[in-house]
């Protein structure tokens, strides 16, 4: 941990930023893995060649096989660990620990409006040009709130609980 983080009671970097980042990284991806195949139908292999499409177009990731469903992995991993670290600069300076759980709610949905409207439109995969089914919407809502926002947060705040008690600790 560094010396700022212990000196002021905030967030660890790499408590926010890395269990933060494994946390979503997973739980998300547990999500995508239950969620879409049983929805769509669709085989795991299929699931993960989704992220690869941002970055090589959808033939090119379906194309590809498991290799490029674990590009798709390795992508979604790439993308959790940035969402945790946006948070980590969030949590920094902007949030209040106490708040955590609604602040966590409120950045997950954020989180995963910027994905839909801003990340996936400037990727390979473009626009979307039709419009998602009401269950898809909900789950990408609803997984993002529970399963993306409130994990980081409630580790940032953790993370920032755990500084404070050293530094009332060290005080003493």
């Amino acid at each position: 941990m560094d010396g700022e983080s212990f000196a002021a009671g905030k967030p660890s970097p790499f408590e926010t930023i890395v269990y933060g980042g494994l946390a979503i990284g997973v739980l998300d991806f547990l999500d995508a893995s239950i969620f879409f195949p049983l929805y769509y139908g669709i085989g795991f292999w299929d699931v993960w060649h989704g992220p690869a499409s941002g970055l090589i177009g959808r033939e090119a990731a379906r194309g590809g096989g498991a290799a490029t469903a674990l590009l798709g992995i390795f992508l979604h991993f790439v993308v959790a660990f940035s969402v945790a670290a946006a948070y980590f600069v969030v949590a920094r300076y902007l949030v209040r620990v106490k708040h955590f759980v609604i602040i966590g709610l409120l950045y997950g949905i954020t989180a995963n409006l910027v994905m839909q409207h801003i990340v996936i439109p400037l990727s390979a995969i473009g626009p979307r040009t039709t419009v998602e089914p009401l269950g898809s919407v909900l789950n990408s809502f609803i997984g993002h709130a529970f399963l993306v926002g409130l994990p980081v947060a409630s580790i940032a705040a953790w993370s920032a609980w755990r500084n404070a008690k050293r530094i009332r600790e060290y005080d003493r």
